[in-house]
């Protein structure tokens, strides 16, 4: 953590001015600060001051300074201020959100004085004790969270509290006892931090033991630690003290808290408050003085993406601010996690940042974050962040949903879609009735099975599997429907409450929900589909469109869908009341959805719209709705009944109160309505109202009911109730329901007469039958018989008739009702000989039914066997039907076969069916079948058995070209190939053109003739004009060329063109290309090779190819640019040709006419080439003659190519020429005349040429130099005289040097003399002639070189001549000089130069009395210092006698070195406590001096006179006395005593002197008389003078002041007690009650003469006065705190 000073918000006073308290709001946007006059003044982030109010006391009647502000705490929301003062209450102020809202005291509360932690409600405005302790609090600090306190007490206890222990099991109550009070405590996040006024820092862990403790003890500038505050994330702390401010950061790796440099700020004086801003990114700082200082904290900053900043203000809290809008988020781990990095993603709006066990995730729009644990995942995840209340995060193969601002993972499902479009994610997004959590999740479990989880409850709602691939899903709003579209585009919709699938739309290319609503819009090829109750899938509203629906917008109260139509866009706007429908349902607002359909005409989506309103009021007992929706729907029943049901409602709300849907009433005819009448049955009965039950049954016609209800409760008039039951029953016609009331009464034969007149002789029977009483009456029988038998009930008239014995009858009736199982049992018992018969007939009427199978066996019972047969066949019972033929004997059953065997046919039971077709006599058909089901080889089988070869080949052949004329040529194929004939499937496939058969069956059996058949086909299909099916077999035959021949020559280019594409490769397809604009020509072929972008391919192409005039054409037409290369290859072409003059004009035409001089060079065309260069080209003719000159030199033509040549301006090759024919003299004479700056270098090339030949010595050398110069190479003469080197022969080096140097200087100048000079200057110097490279330095005015030679020489006069002849450098000469004589050791010429250079190395020698007699013929000032450097030295060597000797010869100045001297001597010694003594009276006189120089502190020299009698022993006695003495004539005060032993040691003894007066001072008596006065004559005889006359005047007694203890007001000592008072540092009297003390042990002041001398100081300005109380501050250890500066 680094505090950097940002800037001052309040300037700081003068005096003390304390700023009490500062608080940082919540929201990061104010900050509060109380100054020292109660006012709270508010600041924006920024620091500018936007607002202030004044504090108010207790009681307006003890004024506004009556109190202190102690503290303040902004609410968690920022409008309210809770301010603490010291008048024992506290109050709350509204500030409001605004600056400048009015501001008003909301809650107040007063506190008692007392040791306890209380706790204010704001909402009761009461207040109540936590807890109570036996010390007064002095600090409290919280924690991070801020559901935890500390309380720190005066006695050093710390209490802990937790308003919510988050479940960390950190104990309560006394925490730790701390040394001293604890006045600046901090709460981090891992541990406590402590400090006070012992000046150290302690870190506690969190159950109080100590972990680490910071020891400033030590440290002089530190002073006691006053305030600490704690970052927001608890990870640094800072501790405020004097004029600095100490930071603390917790190092987590290590669990330490490691100490930042601290930040130290001069004058500040204490830090009294500090504030941390919630983000962690300021920190301000109150000072005693009343400033407010501003830093900002920062770990580290970054910039991301050029859009985003980072600050990381500590470990685990980063700042994010976005750098164009301004706007900022605090990223924060709430788990002290260190973060790592921060990423920005999802289009600059959301953030991810990991740490080492947790991601969070965040929005940056809404500023809602969120941290969730997430151990090490190695950082594969992928994040997306489609919802924008969730994100969806998929690491391998597991997708984990994090809502924002929830610090747990929503959920996690495993699946492998990661595609967005098949996760859908609802986070209540529409509020729902009775719903609190509704989240819902929908994804794939596979890419056909569609899961439905419950995220808030955790459970699966639901799993939908579906037949085809699923591409899109999506849930509503409210998660209770699902959409999703499968591959075949077929959209379905999924209820999840009643797991219903619906299929709503096919080949659906759009679909979404409209947002806000339930409303579904999607597209269907042409037509836009609405569905605006999606309740109602079949109610669908479909416009037609003409392009694709690109999106869906709804905002400002529409909602627009937008079709793409070709390149314009259409808006359809949806009808918004129909929209607003659905969302006021779902929301619940039905009187919302009631207006909206009032508006609309009806329709089938209304008249769906009122019927769900209607459902949907009625559950929700909003009757009156419900009665408006039967209304608009024309249920007029419906309508009424409710109408009446809401009078009773309305009523009973009017009369009783309260809903009136609660009225049992109300809520029967509801249940009633919904047709739950046992519900409302039941209402009734908890009211006991048994009459309105009875009365709804009876309403309803439920007379069962009715009568039930009454026979339960015994009602009364249950008989009347039956009799009008049976009365309305008759009177209705119900005479079925007569008769059974008849017949539960008992009244059987009456229950008959209804029964038949109701036309139920059925019923009539069944009682007849089970009564026997009735049974016996012949004449009711034969009246319920006859009804039966007219009502067609023929069994039940047979039941009759058989319980009468009357068996002929119920025969006849069995077998008219078709009941032939009881007719055969009846006949088998009474009439055996008629069961066959009846058994055949039973077999016939159930055939009659359809009842095959049941009538197989009765056929079989009646012996009937070909209608067994038939009956099985048609029963398709082919088994049974088998088993019958078989055991047949008749043949007229064969017949049968033939059917049978078809049907095992047609199943593909061909064995079977074969041997039915080889019984039946059938072969043919079953060679037949097997042709048909292409089994080919059990025909031929069943073929060969039954024929001869022969015959199966001629029935083959013959066969397969009846199917070859049906056009059946696969089965044809089949029968030719069975029988080993391919060549004619062949031919028939060739003869009916079916060219892929023929090649097919001819690789097949003919591989060999393959490609000649492709070839031969593809020839045919050409002559047939069949180009692309005879392409495909010149493919096959790998004859591409021969199909690219064939689209040319029917100029058919585009396919030419394509088959060298694709067959041919690149190269064939520019070709292609390039022929095919070669035979259109002009503009067309520009464009077609534009458009394959050959043109340029083409053009080169044409060139390359020698089609000059088509590329010419080409470059006219497009690409002029090209025209010039043209020419120019037209040319290369004619001039291969040999055709030179026509070459030449396309060279020309090129732009080249180089390249036909260079044609006419190279062919040696000298007159051609000169033509044409100085036609065309005037730059070549030079070349035309460099080239004519260079065939001269090869033929030994010199003079002439040299002339050709000098015409060219090109000397420099005669040059080489004749330097390559080594004709040196004429290539020195060409470059001399025409080339004279190269002279030189071939002059070098020369020497260099000449040295191979033979290498020369020294005399060479000169030899050459001498040539040189006289052919005025001078440059070259100096270097050749520079490498003369012969050290046997240094005068002849000497020698040739000088020259170089003299040539150089004379004729080179500048730099290069000045290079010869650097080089000379070091050589000559090295043979020690110093005088001459002096020379030379100075000729190039070279000072400080040549000066350096002379001292090199030690010429040290001719370097000082030089330096001061020209003024320069004699500094420099005289400190080479000095350090010569120092490195020489010859001090005493050193005097001469360099005196303290000489003194210094006399004191490193030790010859101290050289040293000082020097020193004493300089100033005063350097005397004394070698004096105190002696003394010190005499000190170290324990001679300290002779160091006072020391200074009694030379004498003491008053300077800081003398002072060193003293306090060298060791501590605690006679020497040390001598050196004190002397110190002391030093002071005391200079401190009198001063104290004479101002007119007010003359009482204070004079004491300090007096004080100096102490000292005699030191002080000589007669100065000290006669002081003294003097001091009597200014202050009265002072005793006469003092001139009278004054006088006596001027006379010689103290024997006349009355000293008894002196017995109880500590002024010593016995003192040495001083053989020489130091007072003059004309002094002493003043002071007789003056004692003569003083001592005349009987009204002054000599007697010495005493003080309050009875003593000598200046003695030190007390007379009776003996004890020893200290001495004032400013006066020399004892200290006794008004003192002031100063931090150095034993040094104290008495406060009058103190603040006397002070205050005079300040008055007067004295600098004698200001030195004193210097002296005193540094003596003392510190001035006490007077705010006194020193100007």
């Amino acid at each position: 953590m680094q505090l950097k000073h940002l800037k001052t918000l309040l300037t700081p006073q003068e005096g003390a001015a304390k700023v009490s308290c500062m608080a940082w709001a919540p929201s990061n946007t104010k900050f509060a600060v109380c100054t020292v006059d109660r006012v709270v003044l508010l600041y924006d982030e920024q620091g500018e001051r936007r607002d202030k109010f004044s504090t108010k006391p207790l009681d307006p009647k003890y004024g506004k300074q009556s109190y202190v502000v102690n503290d303040m705490a902004f609410s968690p929301d920022s409008t309210k201020i809770a301010i603490g003062q010291s008048d024992n209450i506290i109050f709350i102020y509204r500030i409001g959100e605004d600056w400048g809202d009015k501001k008003a005291i909301c809650n107040k509360f007063v506190q008692t004085v007392s040791k306890y932690v209380r706790l204010a409600n704001t909402q009761t405005n009461k207040s109540s004790t936590i807890y109570g302790t036996e010390s007064c609090v002095v600090s409290l600090a919280a924690n991070v969270s801020g559901k935890g306190i500390l309380s720190g007490h005066a006695d050093g206890t710390i209490v802990r509290y937790f308003f919510d222990d988050e479940g960390s099991g950190d104990s309560q109550g006394k925490l730790l006892m701390h040394p001293c009070p604890p006045y600046a405590m901090a709460w981090g996040a891992n541990s406590i931090m402590v400090g006070g006024c012992d000046k150290k820092v302690v870190a506690y862990s969190r159950e109080g033991q100590i972990l680490q403790t910071f020891d400033y003890t030590r440290e002089q500038t530190e002073r006691e630690f006053t305030v600490a505050t704690t970052s927001p994330s608890g990870q640094s702390v800072v501790f405020g003290s004097y004029d600095r401010l100490r930071v603390f950061n917790w190092a987590p790796r290590r669990g330490v808290w490691d100490e930042a440099k601290p930040k130290e700020i001069i004058n500040i004086y204490t830090i009294t408050s500090l504030a941390w801003k919630k983000d962690g990114s300021r920190l301000a700082a109150g000072t005693l003085c009343g400033g407010v200082e501003l830093f900002d904290c920062c770990l580290r900053r970054a910039i991301y993406k050029n859009k985003f900043e980072m600050t990381y203000v500590g470990l685990s809290q980063v700042i994010v601010k976005n750098l164009s809008t301004g706007t900022r988020v605090v990223l924060k781990s709430y788990y002290g996690y260190e973060i790592e990095e921060v990423k920005i993603m999802g289009k600059d709006r959301y953030l991810v940042a990991h740490t080492s066990d947790t991601l969070l995730l965040g929005d940056l729009l809404t500023n809602k974050l969120s941290e969730v644990p997430w151990p090490g995942s190695g950082g594969n995840e992928k994040f997306f962040f489609e919802n924008e209340s969730v994100c969806m995060i998929f690491n391998a193969g597991e997708l984990s949903l994090v809502e924002y601002s929830n610090n747990e993972v929503l959920g996690s499902v495993r699946t492998e879609f990661m595609n967005p479009h098949l996760i859908s994610v609802r986070l209540n997004e529409r509020k729902q009735r009775g719903v609190d959590e509704n989240k819902k999740l929908a994804y794939l479990i596979d890419i056909k099975t569609i899961a439905v989880v419950d995220l808030a409850g955790g459970y699966n709602l639901g799993t939908i599997s579906h037949d085809s691939k699923i591409d899109w899903l999506e849930l509503n709003e409210t998660g209770r429907k699902l959409l999703f579209r499968d591959k075949k585009l077929r959209l379905h919709l999924y209820d999840i409450e009643t797991g219903v699938k619906t299929t709503v739309l096919s080949f659906c290319s759009y679909v979404q929900w409209v947002p806000g609503s339930d409303v579904v819009v999607a597209q269907n090829r042409g037509n836009l589909c609405i569905w605006y109750s999606i309740d109602s899938p079949e109610s669908i509203t479909m416009f037609p469109i003409k392009g694709d629906i690109v999106d869906l917008e709804r905002a400002d109260g529409k909602t627009d869908v937008i079709v793409t139509e070709g390149v314009n866009t259409v808006t359809y706007t949806l009808d918004e009341g129909l929209i607003e429908f659905g969302t006021a349902i779902d929301d619940g607002d039905y009187d919302r959805a009631t207006a909206f359909l009032e508006t609309l005409e009806m329709s089938p989506e209304t008249d769906s719209m009122w019927k769900t309103l209607s459902k949907l009021a009625l559950e929700a007992r909003q009757l009156h709705i419900a009665e408006k929706c039967f209304a608009a729907l024309g249920d007029i029943s419906t309508v009424r009944f409710l109408h009446q049901t809401n009078q009773i409602a309305d009523k009973v709300s009017n009369e009783m109160g309260g809903d009136g849907t609660a009225f049992y009433q109300v809520q029967a005819r509801v249940a009633m309505l919904d047709k739950k009448f046992k519900l409302a049955e039941m209402h009734f009965m908890e009211q006991n109202a048994i009459d309105e039950a009875i009365e709804m049954y009876q309403e309803l016609h439920m007379w069962d009911d009715c009568i039930a209800v009454a026979e339960a409760k015994g009602h009364p008039e249950l008989d009347s109730l039956r009799r009008t039951y049976y009365q309305w029953l008759t009177e209705t016609g119900q005479d079925e329901k007569a008769g059974e009331v008849k017949e539960n009464d008992g009244d059987f034969q009456g229950a008959i007469t209804l029964y038949l007149k109701a036309g139920l002789p059925a019923k009539a029977a069944r009682l007849a039958i089970s009564r026997p009483e009735i049974a016996n009456n012949s004449d009711t029988v034969s009246r319920i018989a006859a009804s039966l038998i007219k009502g067609e009930f023929y069994e039940r008239a047979g039941d009759l008739y058989e319980k009468i014995r009357n068996h002929q009858r119920a025969l006849e009736c069995y077998c008219k009702g078709g009941a032939f199982r009881k007719a055969v049992e009846l006949a088998r018992l009474t009439f055996p000989a008629e069961v066959v018969k009846l058994e055949e007939a039973w077999g016939d009427y159930l055939v009659q039914q359809k009842q095959m199978d049941t009538a197989i066996n009765h056929f079989i019972e009646a012996g009937c066997s070909l209608k067994a047969i038939e009956a099985a066949i048609a029963a398709r019972q082919w088994k049974k039907a088998v088993h019958i033929l078989e055991l047949q004997e008749d043949p007229s059953a064969a017949k049968y076969y033939m059917k049978i065997a078809q049907h095992y046919a047609s199943m593909q039971d061909y064995k079977v069916a074969e041997q039915l077709f080889v019984k039946g006599g059938h072969i043919k058909d079953a060679i037949d079948m097997y042709t048909t089901a292409s089994r080919w080889e059990e025909a031929h089988k069943l073929a060969v058995k039954c024929m001869s070869e022969e015959e199966v080949l001629a029935l083959y052949i013959s066969r397969a070209q009846e199917l070859e004329g049906d056009g059946k040529f696969k089965e044809a194929e089949r029968l030719f190939a069975t029988v080993k004939q391919p060549d004619l499937a062949i031919t028939m496939y060739k003869k009916n053109r079916m060219f892929d058969d023929v090649i097919r069956l001819v690789a097949k059996h003919h591989p060999d003739l393959l490609t000649e058949t492709h070839l031969h086909l593809a020839k045919e299909l050409e002559a047939e004009s069949r180009f692309s099916e005879a392409e495909y077999h010149f493919m096959e035959a790998e004859e591409w060329k021969a199909a690219v021949h064939m689209y040319r020559v029917n100029d058919m280019w585009e396919d030419a063109y394509r088959v060298a594409k694709n067959h041919g490769g690149a190269g064939a397809q520019k070709q292609v290309a390039f022929l095919w604009a070669r035979s259109l020509g002009g503009e067309a072929a520009v464009k077609l090779l534009n458009k394959f972008g050959l043109l340029e391919y083409a053009i080169e192409s044409a060139s390359n190819n020698f089609s000059f005039d088509f590329a010419f054409d080409l470059a006219r037409l497009s690409c002029k640019e090209k025209i010039p290369e043209i020419h120019l290859k037209h040319a290369i072409y004619l001039e291969d040709e040999g055709k030179f003059p026509e070459a030449e004009v396309e060279f020309i035409k090129a732009g080249k006419p180089k390249e036909a001089v260079f044609m006419y060079v190279h062919n040696k065309d000298w007159a051609s080439a000169q033509r044409v260069a100085e036609g065309h080209d005037p730059e070549s003719v030079s070349e035309v003659l460099v080239g004519q000159a260079k065939f001269c030199f090869e033929q030994k033509d010199f003079q002439k190519a040299e002339a050709f040549l000098l015409r060219a301006q090109r000397p420099e090759l005669a040059v080489k020429y004749y330097k390559d024919a080594d004709m040196w003299s004429d290539a020195m004479r060409i470059c001399k005349e025409y080339l004279p700056n190269k002279l030189s270098i071939l002059q070098e090339e020369y020497e260099k040429e000449t040295s191979k030949k033979g290498i020369r010595g020294v005399e060479g050398l000169l030899e050459q130099a001498r040539e040189w110069e006289q052919s005025g190479e001078y440059s070259r003469a100096v270097e050749c005289y520079l490498k003369v080197k012969d050290d046997s022969n240094t005068a002849l080096m000497e020698k040739c040097w000088m020259k170089a140097a003299e040539l150089s200087i004379k004729f080179l100048g500048g730099d290069r003399a000045l290079e010869v000079i650097h080089v000379v200057g070091p050589r000559l110097t090295h043979l020690k002639k110093y005088n001459a490279a002096a020379e030379l330095y100075l000729n190039m005015d070279l000072i400080k070189e040549a000066i350096d030679v002379f001292l090199i020489g030690e010429e040290w006069n001719k370097a000082k001549r030089v330096a001061k002849d020209l003024d320069r450098y004699e500094d420099y000469v005289d400190q080479k000089y000095k350090e010569h004589l120092k490195n020489q050791g010859k001090v005493d010429s050193l005097v001469g130069v360099d005196v303290m250079a000489a003194l210094d190395m006399y004191a490193e020698r030790g010859q101290w009395e050289k040293c000082l007699d020097t020193a004493s013929k300089q100033s005063f000032k350097i005397l004394h210092k070698y004096v105190a450097l002696y003394a010190t030295h005499l000190i170290k060597e324990q001679d300290a006698l002779k160091a006072l000797q020391l200074y009694i010869q030379h004498g003491a100045p008053p300077n800081l070195q003398c002072e060193n001297v003293s306090k060298s001597a060791e501590a605690n010694t006679p020497a040390h406590e001598d050196f004190e003594q002397m110190l002391l009276i030093a002071h005391y006189y200079a401190t009198r001096a001063a104290a004479k120089g101002v007119e007010q502190l003359v009482s204070v020299a004079a004491k300090l006179s007096v004080s100096l009698l102490r000292h005699t022993e030191l002080v000589p006695a007669d100065k000290a006395f006669y002081e003294a003495g003097l001091a009597c004539r200014v202050d009265p005060e002072i005793d006469i005593c003092f001139p009278l032993v004054f006088q006596a040691i001027d006379e010689g003894s103290l024997d006349t002197v009355d000293h008894s007066d002196f017995i109880n001072t500590d002024i010593p008596f016995e003192v040495p008389v001083p053989t020489k006065l130091c007072v003059s004559d004309a002094q002493r005889e003043q002071i007789r003078d003056w004692v003569l006359m003083v001592s005349m005047d009987h009204r002054l007694e000599q007697v010495l002041p005493v003080d309050e203890r009875n003593s000598y007001e200046a003695s030190l000592v007390a007379t009776n007690t003996g004890l020893r008072s200290l001495p004032c540092v400013l006066t020399g009297y004892p200290v006794l009650r008004n003192k002031i003390e100063f931090s150095s042990a034993g040094k104290m002041a008495n406060k009058d003469d103190w603040n006397k001398f002070l205050m005079v100081t300040k008055t007067t300005h004295s600098p004698e006065c200001q030195d004193v109380l210097k002296f005193i501050s540094q003596w003392c250890g510190g001035l006490p705190t007077s705010g006194f500066s020193f100007h």
